[in-house]
């Protein structure tokens, strides 16, 4: 927790100090710019290698935020990304995401509410994890859903993760045939303007994991 909260509501924050770490630590960087609707520049984050919670609601409210910054690691860990960018309403470019094992939380709202959102990074990961992509892209304006290549679902792991994305047309392939409990629970609830939904080949299913997952689509 060593910079937990540290520029929490610095309301006229425009640019942040340079973070240079490359080794982190547990919640090291937790809400750190929480609320700094100012910040125009993100700092860089070096970190290959990721620790629980380290950049979890790190930019939460930073509605001035255009760019996010790289995010290179490829080992996650625990909520790593949780509420990342949470309600950056101007963000417009997504970093690239390269991780392929995934963590449990690991992208967990990590992009809800960012309304100026169209375009999704890749996702190319194969292995997921519980709550893995949860609300990810909830309640953005997002165009072109990424494409989800895992056969081999976990529990809740797309839950709610395009809900509320009016501007979305056309659901991502879901090619997956072992499933999990709640895996799709709620996935494109609310998305209006879905016009075709995709094949679902699984033949054997698991606890509530299609509850909602078109709910709303008119």
């Amino acid at each position: 927790n060593c910079y937990y909260y540290m520029f929490s509501s610095c309301t006229s924050l425009e640019d942040a100090p340079a973070l240079p770490a490359t080794t982190l630590a547990d919640a090291c960087y937790w809400s750190m710019f929480y609320a700094c609707k100012s910040l125009v520049n993100a700092p860089a984050l070096p970190a290959t290698t990721l620790a629980q919670d380290c950049y979890n609601q790190m930019f939460v409210y930073c509605h001035s935020l255009k760019e996010a910054p790289a995010l290179p690691a490829t080992t996650l860990a625990y909520h790593c990304y949780d509420q990342m960018f949470k309600y950056c309403t101007s963000l417009v470019n997504a970093p690239e995401l390269p991780a392929t094992t995934l963590a449990d939380g690991c992208y967990s709202s990590m992009f809800y509410e960012c309304t100026s959102l169209v375009n999704a990074p890749a996702l190319p990961a194969t292995d997921l994890a519980d709550y893995c992509y949860s609300n990810m892209f909830a309640r953005t304006s997002l165009v072109n859903a990424p494409v989800l290549p895992a056969t081999t679902l976990a529990s809740f792991c797309y839950t709610n993760m395009f809900g509320g994305c009016t501007s979305l047309v056309n659901a991502p392939e879901l090619p997956a045939t072992t499933l999990a409990s709640n895996c799709y629970y709620g996935m494109f609830s609310g998305c209006t303007s879905l016009v075709n939904a995709p094949e679902l080949p699984a033949t054997t299913l698991a606890l509530s994991c299609y509850r909602t997952m078109f709910k709303g689509c008119t």
